[in-house]
């Protein structure tokens, strides 16, 4: 008979200890991601599950992920959950959000040569828009605007135009007595001088306006009047192009601070115009899904070509650029100068 063995409950236990630690270690070793990973947090005014959500943030979230391996992790947080539409940008600078996304125009004041690229006629698509934003950026003639934090990439709405209610404007002139939610400040003063009265709201609340008779009109993108289901009340669109309006992703300067190398690289490989363009196409399919929705509901429309050049409404367009580059001086008709030149290198 063979003799039974005595187990060493002691030694036993030491050595199932052993055990579980290599193999604990042996796993933390294998999976440096999990052990290292960095969320970062993105606010954004779109609504969550939108097209501009789905297909350009949660896109460079998912891209981000898989190009740092996991180590860096994305959490967003659209519709103005996080920080206000008009807060978005200083809640970035004081590291509320990692990165903020929303419209340069919700900071009044602050961004007044970025927002030369709104003028009418700078751009004719959300592509030449945005290629000629992000342009200007990368050429150093607005960088001092973003100083407080780290922009990753800029790009723009394309061109807003005008719809109404009860008539098509045909001529400036139509727009006396009218009332019309501006966009910007600068059309809301072109309003004003036409004899108009512009109505400042979130673009959110314009429908409900519309229905209760607020207002009878407005100016907005076709990628806006999708969104906001604007067609539903505005039967009449007259396609001169008043504004465009700028956007931007900006990433808080000490989180990108804090990364390692390997992982700042990943944030610049997502910056910049590859992205600012990847913001456009976007942007251009809505435009071209809000015009159709208005061209199927059987709407009327007047194009205005040439908008600068047409007899009444290049006088009132060039106005409003003269005034507005009066108002942020020398430097600002710089910026302007520069981004009529680049349309040919960023075409629509």
């Amino acid at each position: 008979m063979t003799p039974s063995k005595t187990v060493n409950p002691i030694t036993s236990s030491n050595t199932l200890k052993s055990t579980l630690t290599g193999a604990l270690a042996a796993v933390l070793l294998a999976t440096p991601a999990l052990a290292e990973a960095t969320t970062l947090r993105i606010a954004h005014v779109w609504p969550g599950g939108s097209l501009i959500d789905r297909e350009l943030f949660q896109a460079w979230a998912e891209s981000v992920e898989e190009a740092s391996d996991g180590r860096l992790q994305v959490q967003i947080f659209p519709g103005a959950t996080l920080t206000g539409a008009d807060s978005a940008y200083q809640g970035v600078v004081n590291g509320i959000a990692d990165i903020g996304a929303t419209a340069q125009g919700y900071n009044a004041g602050r961004f007044p040569l970025t927002q030369v690229v709104e003028l009418p006629g700078v751009s004719a698509s959300s592509r030449q828009g945005s290629c000629i934003l992000q342009s200007l950026y990368d050429q150093g003639h607005f960088e001092e605007e973003y100083s407080d934090t780290r922009p990753l990439f800029m790009f723009t709405t394309g061109p807003g135009y005008l719809h109404t209610k009860e008539r098509l404007i045909e001529t400036p002139a139509d727009l006396e007595g009218l009332r019309l939610r501006r966009p910007t400040p600068v059309v809301g003063d072109m309003f004003t001088r036409l004899g108009a009265q512009a109505v400042g709201m979130p673009a959110p609340e314009v429908f409900t306006s519309m229905q209760r008779g607020v207002v009878d009109g407005l100016s907005f993108n076709w990628e806006g009047m999708k969104t906001f289901r604007l067609n539903e009340l505005a039967s009449y669109h007259t396609e001169v192009p008043l504004y465009d309006l700028s956007l931007f992703a900006t990433m808080n300067q000490r989180t990108y601070d804090s990364l390692p190398d390997d992982l700042q690289q990943v944030i610049d490989d997502h910056s910049g115009m590859e992205w600012s363009l990847r913001a456009a196409e976007v942007y251009d399919e809505l435009i071209r899904q809000g015009r159709q929705d208005a061209e199927e509901a059987g709407h009327e429309f007047l194009v205005i070509e040439d908008a600068l050049d047409h007899t009444d409404w290049g006088p009132v367009l060039q106005e409003t650029i003269d005034r507005y580059l009066e108002e942020i001086g020398e430097e600002g008709r710089t910026v302007y100068e520069a981004a009529t030149a680049l349309q040919a290198e960023c075409p629509d």
